[in-house]
């Protein structure tokens, strides 16, 4: 006698995997159905509402950020062409008081150097002076000496002491030659 089986078991031994049985398509196509519909209005009228507004803040804090960040750019560019002004500017005013100063020492340079030079002619000039005096007391030494040496030399030649006008002559004769 053959023993009795229950109608689950698929013939064989072998048993069918239940979603795949046609007598459970209506109910499954219902359920999917439901939870579709279900799944829909959740997403519709709760996440995508949220995903929708954190995306519309995120755009706007972007633009807002760029827009700001366009602000600072203009201002650290107004900033630096105020900066590159002002270092022209100094640049231009050390350059005015470095000629300045130049135009002021050469004129205190060349102020002391006429001031020396002057000095210096002066004590030229005085030195000339008292070259020019004394090689006019040593020409008129000169004659003496001559004069005298002459004198000493022929009276020593001849052993008698000549006259001295006529050996003041004798070498004013020589030394106007």
């Amino acid at each position: 006698m053959a023993e009795p089986t229950a109608h689950t078991e698929a013939p064989g031994g072998h048993r069918a995997f239940p979603p795949f049985e046609s007598q459970h398509f209506p109910s499954q196509l219902l359920w999917l159905a439901l939870t579709f519909l279900l799944l829909y209005v959740l997403m519709a009228r709760f996440a995508l509402p949220r995903i929708g507004s954190i995306f519309a803040e995120r755009s706007k804090r972007i633009s807002d950020d760029l827009a700001a960040a366009n602000r600072f750019k203009e201002q650290s560019e107004a900033a630096n062409a105020a900066y590159q002004k002002e270092l022209a500017d100094a640049r231009s005013r050390a350059q005015a008081i470095a000629g300045e100063m130049r135009e002021k020492q050469a004129a205190e340079a060349g102020a002391t150097n006429k001031r020396l030079e002057a000095q210096l002619h002066d004590k030229l000039a005085a030195a000339e002076q008292s070259i020019a005096g004394t090689r006019t007391a040593a020409m008129q030494n000169v004659g003496t000496i001559a004069a005298e040496t002459a004198a000493a030399i022929v009276e020593r030649l001849i052993g008698t002491a000549p006259n001295a006008q006529d050996v003041a002559a004798a070498v004013s004769d020589v030394s106007k030659r």
